[in-house]
């Protein structure tokens, strides 16, 4: 059993559902009745409202080894920091969609409440665990999302991890695999795309940059659309 990872180390804060939607070019009808993996899901809403409309979902993360309170305790700390720093960064962001740091801090805060309350009361759907290792059957997903992971750590997560997680995702899901964003931290294009690209091609999935209606982090407005051939 892996060593669990220490909270001081985990930053817990989340995207809501609506934010889900527009990052992953999907639509309601798109969700309803699928069954859905979303990985890394940290304090995001997805879960707990894809779940309300008929959805079936399972969110994995290192994180949820902890218990819900400790990580809801967690996530307001980390909002409030968060906060704190994009006082001096602001100008690296588009505000079109919050308005404001005040619009931003009130929808991650609502994230983390509908994480944090769904988490008690319907742990199962909350399943500790690290990437790139994934504990579920081959293909039991119909469509895995993963959001502000992979690309956006260019700087900590090498090609040989990014090749390894993506093939997990593949075993793990039937059709279709969406990944958000395609840049790295400072809103550069992730340097080795067309190598992954081309890699994931070779697997049996075609693979798309799609432009999405959601940018917050400049630049970053682009998926990555991955389809079992």
């Amino acid at each position: 059993m892996s060593p669990k990872l220490e909270l001081s180390r985990i930053v817990f804060i989340g995207r809501t559902w609506d934010e889900y939607m527009l990052m992953f070019n999907l639509v309601k009808d798109e969700v309803i009745g699928r069954k859905i993996l979303d990985c890394p899901a940290g304090a995001c809403s997805f879960t707990a409202v894809s779940n309300r409309l008929g959805a079936d979902v399972t969110a994995i993360d290192i994180a949820y080894d902890h218990p819900a309170a400790v990580l809801e305790q967690k996530g307001k700390q980390d909002i409030a920091h968060t906060m704190q720093q994009m006082v001096n960064v602001q100008r690296n962001y588009n505000w079109s969609h919050f308005g404001s740091i005040e619009g931003l801090r009130r929808t991650r805060q609502q994230a983390l409440l509908d994480c944090s309350e769904d988490m008690l009361h319907n742990p199962h759907r909350y399943v500790p665990a690290a990437l790139p290792l994934l504990p579920f059957e081959d293909e039991q997903f119909d469509l895995t999302l993963s959001a502000h992971f992979l690309f956006l750590y260019a700087d900590q997560l090498d090609y040989a991890y990014h090749l390894s997680t993506i093939k997990e995702m593949m075993r793990v899901t039937k059709s279709e695999i969406r990944i958000f964003p395609t840049v790295d931290m400072a809103g550069n294009r992730y340097e080795h795309m067309d190598q992954f690209r081309q890699d994931v091609q070779q697997l049996g999935w075609a693979a798309d940059e799609i432009k999405v209606p959601y940018e917050f982090l400049q630049n970053a407005n682009l998926m990555l659309k991955l389809q079992r051939q």
